[in-house]
């Protein structure tokens, strides 16, 4: 059975609803803030393949859009970039960001060694690393594209949405227990010299904020989401220059030049003050346009592409899920200042 474009599209948003409606109904869903693109589009696939296996239908999707909705979200990721922001926090940004991308090395250097020590493809490695274990569905997604094409490493999308929403699930799982033993552990209290109410605090600490099922903010005016609209447009069209250039001297994602010109907007907009950019609609465009993509990419993963190599993956990101438990207990808690608040950081 063939899609169009449109109907891929018009699939995609009822794949997405359905996961909205499945996760209000499911509270484990909830709890662990499993997003409704990933509720909704996993369980299609799952239908798709088995479908598939019983001889009764294969689904073909025409994914066109699948890639301007992705570079849209990271354009208005780019647009949230702001170097005021960012001093505000203070030292304390600077260190996070510092453990992150310690993290990152560490998540692809032990991908590519077991990868390697497995005899299976280095790019399975990678893609079970900081890719998807930092990066999430969305890095996921574009990476596993680009490896996909450009190294062909057949399957890379597919195993890429099953190594974030891996880890996506088992961030759930082990955060709030970190960070509760932490607490409990020491019995710190909030800056406020309350107890902390445990469960509670290290749960909502845990969320993922990227899609919400509530606005952003108050309705903005026709006018300012047009001109929102059209600001990141021109970004993503600047910004494919851009990536064109960069690609001459070496292999990035495609949204990476979008994302920088509108970090660049961003900070002249905030310094001379000639263009008004309202965070709110630029957070729902980003939560609209990551929705629509990654209903799109998860609802037509070939889940059978997985087969072979399964069990390798599942090897390798149990051991980055370990790795992820110690750095934050051991390191993480340490390095930000042993208090409450690193406690919830941690988990």
């Amino acid at each position: 059975m063939t899609f169009d474009m449109i109907q891929t599209t018009a699939l995609a948003a009822v794949v997405l609803f359905a996961g909205y409606g499945i996760r209000r109904r499911v509270p484990v869903l909830d709890r662990f803030n499993i997003p409704a693109p990933v509720v909704g589009g996993v369980l299609f696939s799952a239908l798709a393949l088995a479908l598939r296996q019983a001889g009764l239908v294969q689904f073909e999707f025409d994914t066109t859009l699948q890639a301007p909705f992705m570079n849209a979200f990271f354009t208005c990721i780019g647009l949230g970039v702001s170097l005021s922001l960012l001093r505000v926090g203070g030292p304390q940004v600077l260190l996070f960001w510092g453990l992150a991308s310690l993290v990152a090395v560490l998540q692809g250097a032990i991908g590519i060694g077991l990868a390697r020590a497995m005899d299976v493809n280095p790019f399975l490695g990678l893609i079970t690393g900081s890719i998807t274990m930092t990066g999430g569905h969305g890095t996921g997604a574009a990476f596993g594209k680009l490896i996909e094409d450009q190294y062909h490493f057949p399957g890379a999308l597919t195993l890429a949405m099953a190594a974030a929403t891996f880890g996506l699930v088992s961030g759930g799982l082990i955060g709030g227990p970190v960070g509760t033993r932490l607490i409990q552990g020491r019995g710190l209290k909030s800056s406020g010299g309350r107890p902390v109410p445990l469960a509670d605090a290290v749960a909502h600490a845990a969320l993922d904020e990227e899609i919400d099922t509530e606005s952003a903010g108050a309705a903005p005016t026709a006018y300012l989401m047009l001109q929102t609209i059209t600001l990141v447009l021109v970004c993503m069209w600047l910004g494919g220059i851009v990536s064109g250039w960069i690609n001459n001297y070496f292999t990035i994602a495609g949204y990476i030049g979008a994302m920088l010109v509108a970090a660049v907007i961003r900070n002249v907009a905030d310094f001379t003050g000639v263009l008004r950019i309202e965070p709110r609609v630029v957070d729902d465009i980003g939560t609209i346009t990551l929705s629509l993509f990654l209903s799109m990419a998860l609802m037509s993963l070939r889940l059978w592409e997985l087969f072979d190599l399964a069990l390798p993956m599942l090897a390798i990101l149990a051991v980055q899920v370990a790795l992820m438990a110690a750095f934050a207990y051991w390191i993480t808690f340490r390095v930000m200042g042993r208090d409450y608040d690193a406690a919830v950081i941690a988990g």
